[in-house]
């Protein structure tokens, strides 16, 4: 249970951007398989449309409507204190997330939301960790695709291997799926602010603590064929090696010595060349204001694929782990990773924290540290495949 005891907070769970695309989806995953026992409410900027989508909710659905704008600090600390879970899905979250942050910080109220942005995640580290740490808080960033399935998927491989002993582990990503107009969005931003993010991961590294008598890197690889997994593999610039590294740094189940790398996994060479190049299109125009509005008009924000492409879309991630003689081969995998998989891990993370018997912690988690074995088993009663393909 949180520490914040039920009846300290009209909520337990508080959905903010309940109206946009992923908030919608995740409104109706928490109507669909929240307990009988969860209090929780949708909020944003526009009651009218929040009361329209809780008339979308199956029949008998009890959920409370609360008013809340990005640009008035004052609605947003008094949505953190009704809550003793806020998750936003309101982003880019560089652009829309501190004030609620701090505000979630400030209240001790336990804050997830779905940022993939580097800069942010560094930012609200530098500025409101400290604090949620005196609070209570747990500040959880990148609860849905990014980065959930690689960081509980590390944390899972690093089960299967020995311990204290120097571990590795390469994730693979493969997919077939559209992604959202604000992931869209965010990752023009980020593409856009190169020096910005710099700066801030330097900053957060004067500001953490050091650690002593252990390492932990995710260093980016280079492009190769992986003969491990029969594809090329791709160095991936995410967010999601960086909460890996995270979460190894803090528990000390990940050995001595572990290094993590990330790679997007493609058959053909061709389409792996393809991608590179456009990656790199798409950075070098980022570069460039006129270009990078005119990108962000063909993908808006709040847009997404429809039921019947959801449906077709899927998500694998393939872990190769090594250490102490052993060698293992895992998976996490799943159905549309962009939507239906991201509103599920982010309900069940909202529904973790606020529920399961987890670890005392405060401050910024990860998933992995926050949530680890809990997290995982709610997932795979959802129908997410966490296995063990081979180890030997």
């Amino acid at each position: 249970m949180s520490r914040l005891k039920r009846s300290d907070r009209p909520y337990d769970i508080v959905l903010f951007g309940a109206t946009s695309f992923a908030g919608t989806l995740t409104a109706e995953y928490l109507a669909a398989h929240g307990p009988d026992e969860l209090r929780w409410a949708i909020a944003g900027r526009s009651e009218e449309k929040l009361r329209a989508l809780r008339e979308r909710l199956p029949e008998g659905t009890e959920v409370g409507v609360l008013t809340a704008d990005v640009s008035d600090p004052d609605s947003l600390r008094a949505l953190a204190g009704h809550a003793r879970v806020v998750a936003t899905t309101v982003g880019p979250y560089l652009t829309y997330g501190e004030e609620l942050v701090a505000a979630c910080a400030e209240a001790g109220t336990d804050y997830l939301d779905l940022s993939g942005e580097p800069e942010f995640v560094d930012l609200m580290y530098v500025r409101h960790d400290a604090r949620a740490r005196e609070t209570g808080a747990r500040m959880v960033h990148a609860c849905g695709f990014d980065s959930i399935p690689h960081d509980l998927g590390a944390y899972f491989t690093v089960r299967q291997l020995p311990e204290g002993v120097p571990l590795t582990v390469d994730g693979f990503v493969t997919a077939d799926a559209m992604f959202s107009g604000g992931t869209f969005a965010s990752a023009l931003n980020q593409f856009a602010r190169g020096r910005q993010m710099i700066a801030a991961a330097r900053d957060r590294g004067r500001h953490e603590p050091r650690l002593v008598g252990r390492r932990a890197s995710a260093p980016t690889g280079t492009p190769r064929y992986a003969q491990e997994i029969g594809a090329w593999a791709l160095p991936l610039p995410t967010i999601d090696a960086q909460i890996v590294e995270r979460s190894a740094k803090v528990l000390e189940r990940y050995g001595p010595d572990f290094r993590y790398r990330h790679y997007a996994a493609v058959r053909r060479l061709p389409v792996a060349v393809g991608g590179v190049a456009a990656v790199g299109a798409l950075f070098a125009a980022a570069q460039l204001p006129p270009a990078r509005r005119w990108l962000s008009g063909r993908v808006k924000p709040g847009d997404g694929p429809s039921a019947e492409k959801r449906a077709k879309s899927w998500f694998s991630v393939r872990f190769v782990g090594e250490g102490g003689g052993r060698r293992v081969f895992t998976e996490v995998a799943g159905g549309d990773p962009g939507y239906d998989e991201t509103a599920k891990m982010f309900a069940e993370s909202a529904l973790s924290l606020a529920f399961d018997d987890l670890p005392e912690t405060a401050g910024q988690v990860t998933t992995a540290v926050a949530m680890g074995d809990a997290l995982i088993e709610r997932l795979r009663r959802a129908g997410i495949t966490f296995r063990v393909a081979a180890s030997r």
